[in-house]
């Protein structure tokens, strides 16, 4: 399994690119801004993009969705439970002070807990974990090196905030300790933002969880 993550846009959103070595296809986590970026890493690896899996509808990890699926013609999958959040794309660009929101581009499939999303011989398991809002979603990739797309629902030593639309600490405490820790302590973990981690490590560390 090949694995680049590299921050985009004015947030530095961990933006990740996930192919099959053998198949050459692909699956992008939150493509949020420099699509172009985005493609030149695909190209680097003669990847092709087949799904585009979103962990949550916040405007810096959605806004390179529209250049990136015109490119590969991937599906666009995220959870119903953020699609209000998604629909005021352009509130969230004028919350941040951003001149010009990004299309909103039709949603191909909607994804829920126990869902699987495959591409060659890549399997994401999906989790939903609300808190950080209603739909968010983590992706864990099976294997002899497990792999969690996190998004924001956990970070390296803190949890995503949740006192935005839609948040709810207690709940977002829950999904964490029901759906994430029950992995194993040596998985990697992608956040949205910021360093890897591990369950392990968060799991005797993280000030939110012990």
């Amino acid at each position: 399994m090949l694995v680049r993550t590299f921050p985009v846009g004015l947030l530095q959103c961990n933006c990740t690119v996930i192919g099959d070595p053998v198949t050459k296809d692909a699956i992008v986590v939150d493509p949020g801004d420099e699509p172009e970026r985005v493609l030149a890493a695909l190209r680097e690896q003669d990847l092709t993009c087949r799904a585009i899996l979103i962990t949550h509808t916040h405007l810096d990890h959605v806004g390179g969705i529209e250049r990136l699926k015109d490119a590969t013609g991937a599906k666009l999958m995220l959870h119903e439970g953020d699609m209000p959040l998604y629909d005021q794309l352009k509130v969230q660009a004028e919350w941040m002070g951003l001149p010009v929101a990004p299309v909103q581009v039709e949603v191909d499939d909607h994804v829920t807990q126990g869902d699987v999303v495959k591409a060659g011989g890549l399997s994401a398991q999906v989790l939903h974990t609300p808190g950080h809002t209603p739909g968010s979603l983590c992706f864990h990739f099976h294997g002899d090196d497990s792999l969690l797309l996190a998004g924001d629902t956990l970070f390296a030593g803190s949890i995503g905030r949740t006192d935005l639309w839609g948040g709810d600490f207690d709940q977002e405490i829950a999904s964490i300790r029901t759906r994430l820790l029950a992995l194993d302590d040596r998985t990697r973990v992608i956040a949205g933002h910021g360093p890897e981690t591990t369950i392990g490590r968060e799991r005797r560390h993280n000030p939110f969880l012990t």
